[in-house]
């Protein structure tokens, strides 16, 4: 309910007129490179190569304009774990589908992004957490039981445990300084990360499965 809420301003507006798609996408950028509080709506304007005026037209103000930036933001990735799922993978495959595209998430991390908005937007921060959270959440929950049917994982694990882990794990990656970008988005990182949550969940059909199969994976994946 609070996801559909999230969405309805935002898929109604990109309907509407798709500039305002192209807006959005284009802030967007502005706001991973300078934060959000630098980025003034003159500064929208100027990049954008339109007035003032016509920006108000389809925003009321930077407020709506950084709330519709994150509902494209979600929108975004969303859009990215939907092609995953149509590739019709088995829970392992998926699994580290899904990893690579949280990798390209901590590539367009901006820890000043994240800052601006929970000090200057405390109301939309907490929505947006929310809303990752309970995304991030089942879709760990999803994949798990989904391996256990498949004979992947162990049938005795408790999906709701190590999906919680799971989300706390990667939520605290985004608030802590402990890594450096550079380490985040490293090979190594993801190696371990990847191979460190499979490990607590194959079974021996699972792990036969990913010990054959992981230089297939590594092949797809760039870290240039």
């Amino acid at each position: 309910m609070e996801e559909n809420r999230f969405h309805d301003q935002f898929l109604y507006l990109c309907q509407m007129n798709l500039k305002a798609l192209n807006i959005l996408k284009q802030v967007r950028r502005l706001y991973q490179r300078y934060g959000i509080k630098s980025v003034t709506m003159d500064d929208v304007a100027k990049h954008l190569g339109i007035s003032k005026k016509t920006l108000y037209e389809y925003f009321t103000d930077k407020e709506d304009l950084v709330r519709n930036v994150f509902k494209f933001e979600h929108d975004h990735w969303a859009g990215f774990l939907g092609a995953i799922e149509d590739k019709k993978l088995n829970a392992i495959e998926e699994l580290f589908e899904v990893y690579k595209m949280i990798n390209a998430m901590f590539r367009e991390f901006n820890p000043s992004m994240e800052y601006d908005l929970r000090k200057y937007y405390p109301d939309l921060f907490i929505q947006v957490k929310e809303v990752r959270r309970k995304r991030m959440f089942e879709l760990v929950f999803d994949n798990l039981n989904k391996g256990k049917m498949e004979g992947l994982y162990r049938k005795e694990l408790n999906a709701k445990i190590i999906a919680k882990l799971h989300v706390f794990r990667t939520e605290s990656f985004f608030d802590n300084d402990m890594f450096t970008q550079e380490e985040l988005i490293s090979f190594k990182m993801f190696h371990e990360v990847f191979v460190y949550h499979l490990q607590g969940i194959l079974n021996n059909d699972g792990r036969a499965f990913f010990e054959t199969n992981f230089d297939k994976f590594k092949a797809t994946i760039s870290f240039s």
